[in-house]
Protein backbone atom coordinates (compact mmCIF):
# COMPACT_ATOMS: atom_id res chain seq x y z
CA UNK A 1 0.00 0.00 0.00
CA UNK A 2 1.37 2.97 -1.22
CA UNK A 3 1.03 6.49 0.78
CA UNK A 4 3.31 8.55 -0.45
CA UNK A 5 0.82 11.49 -1.45
CA UNK A 6 -0.17 10.88 2.16
CA UNK A 7 3.17 11.87 3.21
CA UNK A 8 3.52 14.62 1.13
CA UNK A 9 0.41 16.11 2.34
CA UNK A 10 1.19 15.66 6.04
CA UNK A 11 5.08 17.45 5.24
CA UNK A 12 2.84 20.29 3.90
CA UNK A 13 0.24 20.42 6.75
CA UNK A 14 3.25 20.42 9.35
CA UNK A 15 6.06 22.41 7.00
CA UNK A 16 8.22 19.47 7.89
CA UNK A 17 10.13 16.92 5.68
CA UNK A 18 8.32 13.46 4.32
CA UNK A 19 11.48 11.41 6.11
CA UNK A 20 10.35 12.59 9.39
CA UNK A 21 6.68 11.51 9.19
CA UNK A 22 5.66 7.90 10.21
CA UNK A 23 2.48 6.28 9.79
CA UNK A 24 0.84 3.68 12.48
CA UNK A 25 0.38 0.56 10.57
CA UNK A 26 -2.07 -0.50 12.82
CA UNK A 27 -4.58 2.55 11.31
CA UNK A 28 -3.45 2.74 7.75
CA UNK A 29 -6.66 2.35 6.67
CA UNK A 30 -7.85 5.54 8.38
CA UNK A 31 -5.09 7.37 6.77
CA UNK A 32 -5.92 6.50 3.43
CA UNK A 33 -9.03 8.06 3.78
CA UNK A 34 -8.07 11.03 5.14
CA UNK A 35 -8.16 13.61 2.00
CA UNK A 36 -7.73 17.35 3.48
CA UNK A 37 -5.09 19.00 5.93
CA UNK A 38 -7.43 19.03 8.64
CA UNK A 39 -8.18 15.07 8.92
CA UNK A 40 -4.02 14.69 8.37
CA UNK A 41 -4.10 17.13 11.90
CA UNK A 42 -7.16 15.01 13.69
CA UNK A 43 -5.06 12.28 12.61
CA UNK A 44 -1.86 13.25 14.59
CA UNK A 45 -3.78 14.29 17.66
CA UNK A 46 -4.85 10.57 17.70
CA UNK A 47 -1.72 9.41 17.24
CA UNK A 48 -1.85 7.74 13.55
CA UNK A 49 0.80 10.17 12.47
CA UNK A 50 3.69 10.48 14.19
CA UNK A 51 6.48 12.66 13.89
CA UNK A 52 10.41 11.78 14.00
CA UNK A 53 12.93 13.89 16.01
CA UNK A 54 15.33 16.02 13.88
CA UNK A 55 18.51 13.86 12.95
CA UNK A 56 20.57 16.77 13.59
CA UNK A 57 24.49 16.12 13.13
CA UNK A 58 27.50 15.87 15.67
CA UNK A 59 29.23 18.75 15.95
CA UNK A 60 33.06 19.22 14.78
CA UNK A 61 35.65 20.98 17.07
CA UNK A 62 37.51 23.07 14.19
CA UNK A 63 41.65 22.23 15.08
CA UNK A 64 43.05 25.86 15.64
CA UNK A 65 44.57 27.16 12.40
CA UNK A 66 47.81 28.75 11.52
CA UNK A 67 47.79 32.47 10.48
CA UNK A 68 45.52 32.80 6.83
CA UNK A 69 46.43 35.09 4.12
CA UNK A 70 44.72 37.99 5.98
CA UNK A 71 47.21 38.14 8.88
CA UNK A 72 50.26 38.02 6.36
CA UNK A 73 48.67 40.96 4.82
CA UNK A 74 48.62 43.23 7.97
CA UNK A 75 52.70 41.94 8.74
CA UNK A 76 53.63 43.16 4.88
CA UNK A 77 52.23 46.22 5.22
CA UNK A 78 53.51 47.20 8.83
CA UNK A 79 56.73 45.66 7.73
CA UNK A 80 56.72 48.09 4.19
CA UNK A 81 55.82 51.39 6.15
CA UNK A 82 58.83 50.96 8.36
CA UNK A 83 60.66 50.59 4.99
CA UNK A 84 59.01 53.51 3.66
CA UNK A 85 59.64 55.83 6.59
CA UNK A 86 63.82 54.95 7.72
CA UNK A 87 64.18 54.81 3.53
CA UNK A 88 62.79 58.47 2.96
CA UNK A 89 64.31 59.76 6.18
CA UNK A 90 68.08 58.31 5.08
CA UNK A 91 67.85 59.39 1.64
CA UNK A 92 66.61 62.97 3.01
CA UNK A 93 69.85 63.29 4.98
CA UNK A 94 72.32 61.96 2.20
CA UNK A 95 70.55 64.23 -0.01
CA UNK A 96 71.36 67.47 2.37
CA UNK A 97 74.77 66.08 2.91
CA UNK A 98 75.60 66.15 -0.67
CA UNK A 99 74.15 69.36 -1.30
CA UNK A 100 76.46 71.07 1.56
CA UNK A 101 79.24 69.34 -0.01
CA UNK A 102 80.21 66.57 2.17
CA UNK A 103 79.38 63.53 0.27
CA UNK A 104 80.88 63.31 -3.20
CA UNK A 105 78.93 61.48 -6.02
CA UNK A 106 80.17 58.30 -5.94
CA UNK A 107 79.95 57.85 -2.13
CA UNK A 108 76.03 59.24 -2.27
CA UNK A 109 75.82 56.84 -5.11
CA UNK A 110 77.21 53.67 -3.05
CA UNK A 111 74.89 54.54 -0.14
CA UNK A 112 71.78 55.66 -1.39
CA UNK A 113 72.38 51.53 -2.71
CA UNK A 114 72.61 50.26 1.05
CA UNK A 115 70.01 52.38 2.07
CA UNK A 116 67.41 50.14 -0.38
CA UNK A 117 69.05 47.00 0.62
CA UNK A 118 68.87 47.74 4.35
CA UNK A 119 72.15 47.87 5.62
CA UNK A 120 71.47 50.88 7.99
CA UNK A 121 68.76 50.39 10.47
CA UNK A 122 68.20 54.05 11.56
CA UNK A 123 69.75 57.30 11.17
CA UNK A 124 72.74 56.87 12.81
CA UNK A 125 73.70 54.00 12.08
CA UNK A 126 74.49 55.71 8.18
CA UNK A 127 76.05 58.63 10.12
CA UNK A 128 78.47 55.76 11.78
CA UNK A 129 79.32 54.43 8.25
CA UNK A 130 79.61 57.91 6.86
CA UNK A 131 82.14 58.83 9.44
CA UNK A 132 84.05 55.59 9.50
CA UNK A 133 84.56 55.72 5.71
CA UNK A 134 85.46 59.26 6.04
CA UNK A 135 82.73 60.95 4.20
CA UNK A 136 81.97 62.81 7.20
CA UNK A 137 84.40 65.16 9.68
CA UNK A 138 83.66 63.56 13.19
CA UNK A 139 82.39 66.93 15.69
CA UNK A 140 84.33 66.39 18.31
CA UNK A 141 87.81 66.66 16.12
CA UNK A 142 86.41 69.65 14.81
CA UNK A 143 85.70 71.07 17.54
CA UNK A 144 89.80 70.14 18.75
CA UNK A 145 91.15 72.72 16.12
Amino acid sequence: MKLNKKKELAARTFRIGKERIAFSRSRLEEIKEAITKQDIRELKKEGAILIKEKKGRKKIIRKKKKKGPGKIKIRVKKRKQEYVKITRKLREYTKNMKKQGMLSKDMEKDIRNKIRNRKFSSLSSLKEYIKNTGGLPDKKAANKK
